[in-house]
């Protein structure tokens, strides 16, 4: 009788098993399908593996902001240019506007969530008679301003990696070729983990997520702890022009750059949309959320540094080439706990740049995808195995290698690759956030996502554009005064260079093979 029972609860394990298992697999099937809907909406085939759920997809977006990390790395042009007040109120405003023009490319992500993001979304909501050529345009921006992206986050590493041997080893000379192969095993490190560990690429950004924020306190802790103050007066009144700019306004526009710098690049996950689950209700959020907690811990990493500065001439003449490392050294009085912090840096920019990579392979895929690259069939292959853009990734990684040899040129050269990064991506946002408002304006129906701005969207899309138009009025602005060959700020001439090769190139080639964003799936196979 018991050994009856015993099966009978058995069988009951199992069936209840099977039947959860069923269930699951049925959700899931569902999901794809909605996945799969959406996609056939935007006229493309669902070709990548959707490896990102809700919590993976917050991790990576968070890692690849890192703001409080980039806060620390990049602060010093902000002290130059403006000083404290610069940096706080700078932040303040480079805050909102970031909001706003997150707030906009999100709405957008939830109609569209697709891997081409900004010149599919150009390409939809530009007049008919012109949506070709400014979707071509608008593509060639995005795609330089995340290749510039890339080229930005392996330079900081190797360049950070440079500085603790400056601080560790007196005899060791600072060469710039040194840097150049650092990026270049920074950048193959970096190929291998996104092609063989697509897999467990989720979890690894699950885990640099939880260092992102692990860190952060184990990093401000001991810094507020041990460093020396500065006053209030100091963090929230001090204005410094040392930059040689004759009007004070000016320069702290320019130092107000060096917060903008830290917030952009959220819509890289969006450029991941196609390996995303319900990448409708998932990106918007995401981008929204990631940007809100890298925003509140940045503020409060640089309020902390601030007052935990130190010797500000010290800190700005450190020979290791970053700021940050000299007040940690000044904070622990120990060359080896200054080493043991900013490695903590050193692995989230690592980290950073895995999901950089990533996004930028995608959105030149997409591109290639549609025509929009030389050689475009070749590059928008997937492959059949991992299901990812590998040649893509190859490209961008390629690429990366070959401006890192400006390093060893010029520094005043590769310099002109990593000002033009923030120039591009806030024109990448600017075009579609004001297209779509036009069309708010105009009154013409618009097919929202799940995710939309309500009545506030109006006047969010105009803000956000606004601001972006403000500071891209200040970005390519010399950092001091009076402007040198060494010294000049070369974002506009080589963002003008890219501008005029996109529109010659697309007289020749581009306007008899570019049409937009290609419909893969047809109308009827949609409507099914």
């Amino acid at each position: 009788m018991s050994f009856q029972n015993e099966n009978t609860d058995k069988g009951n394990v199992s069936h209840a098993i099977v039947g959860t298992s069923m269930r699951n697999n049925e959700a899931m099937m569902s999901q794809q399908t909605k996945d799969g809907t959406v996609m056939a909406r935007a006229g493309k085939k669902q070709q990548l593996r959707r490896h990102f759920g809700l919590i993976s997809s917050l991790a990576f977006s968070a890692t690849l902001l890192a703001s409080w990390e980039a806060v620390a790395g990049t602060f010093q042009a902000g002290l130059i240019n403006g000083g404290s007040v610069s940096l706080v109120y700078g932040f303040i405003l480079a805050f909102c506007g970031s909001m706003a023009l997150a707030a906009s490319l999100a709405e957008m992500a939830s109609m569209i969530p697709i891997a081409g993001a900004q010149y599919h979304w150009t390409a939809v909501f530009a007049p008919p008679r012109y949506s070709a050529f400014i979707s071509w345009i608008q593509g060639w921006i995005t795609v330089l301003a995340w290749q510039g992206a890339t080229t930005s986050f392996t330079f900081l590493m190797a360049t950070q990696i440079q500085g603790l041997l400056v601080l560790n080893y007196p005899d060791y000379v600072f060469q710039r070729y040194h840097g150049t192969l650092l990026m270049w095993a920074v950048v193959l490190l970096g190929l291998l983990i996104n092609v063989f560990g697509i897999a467990i690429l989720p979890h690894i950004g699950t885990v640099s997520g939880l260092c992102h924020l692990a860190f952060y306190f184990a990093l401000l802790i001991p810094l507020v702890y041990l460093a020396p103050k500065k006053s209030a007066s100091f963090v929230f009144t001090s204005f410094q022009n040392n930059s040689g700019w004759s009007s004070d306004g000016v320069s702290w526009c320019v130092g107000l750059l060096t917060m903008v710098f830290s917030l952009v690049g959220f819509d890289g996950v969006v450029h991941m949309s196609e390996e995303i689950e319900n990448a409708a209700v998932t990106v918007p959020r995401t981008l929204m959320f990631s940007l809100i907690t890298n925003g509140v811990m940045a503020f409060s990493f640089l309020i902390a540094l601030l007052f935990c500065v130190g010797n500000v001439e010290n800190a700005l003449n450190t020979p290791t080439g970053y700021p940050i490392i000299e007040i940690f050294y000044q904070a622990t009085n120990s060359a080896r706990a200054a080493s043991a912090m900013m490695s903590a840096l050193i692995i989230i920019c690592f980290a950073s740049g895995l999901t950089v990579l990533a996004s930028s392979s995608r959105l030149t895929w997409a591109f290639a995808r549609d025509n929009g690259l030389p050689f475009a069939k070749f590059f928008s292959h997937v492959d059949p195995y991992y299901r990812i853009p590998i040649r893509s990734l190859v490209l961008v990684s390629i690429v990366t290698m070959l401006l890192a040899l400006l390093n060893i040129a010029s520094t005043t050269a590769f310099n002109a690759i990593l000002s033009l990064t923030t120039f591009a991506i806030c024109v990448s946002y600017i075009i579609p956030i004001t297209l779509l408002l036009i069309k708010k304006l105009k009154g013409h129906e618009i097919e929202y996502g799940p995710f939309n701005l309500g009545r506030a969207g109006l006047y969010i899309n105009i803000f956000a554009v606004v601001y972006g138009v403000f500071v891209c009025m200040f970005l390519p602005f010399p950092p001091q005064e009076p402007v040198t060959a060494i010294n000049m700020n070369y974002a506009s001439p080589v963002f003008g260079a890219v501008l005029i090769f996109s529109v010659v190139y697309w007289f020749l080639q581009g306007r008899n093979k570019f049409t937009g964003p290609i419909r893969e799936v047809d109308e009827v196979m949609e409507e099914k």
